[in-house]
């Protein structure tokens, strides 16, 4: 997982939260956003998301391409 791909997971996991915490978005989307929010952060902490993996996409770029 690529250094861009972590920073957008990080903010939007944050606008969520935000949005939970001043009650713009309530009930069961609240929530499902909450999961996700978790699942974000946990992916961008271990550095892995498993969806990734079933789909093929890779946003690491190792050193020494361009």
């Amino acid at each position: 997982m690529g250094t861009t791909d972590k920073v957008i997971r990080i903010l939007l996991a944050l606008t969520f939260i935000y949005l939970y915490a001043n009650e713009y978005i309530t009930g069961t989307l609240g929530l499902v956003l909450m999961l996700v929010t978790l699942f974000f952060n946990i992916s961008s902490i271990v550095g892995y998301c498993p969806l990734y993996g079933v789909l093929g996409i890779n946003t690491f770029k190792s050193k020494g391409s361009n």
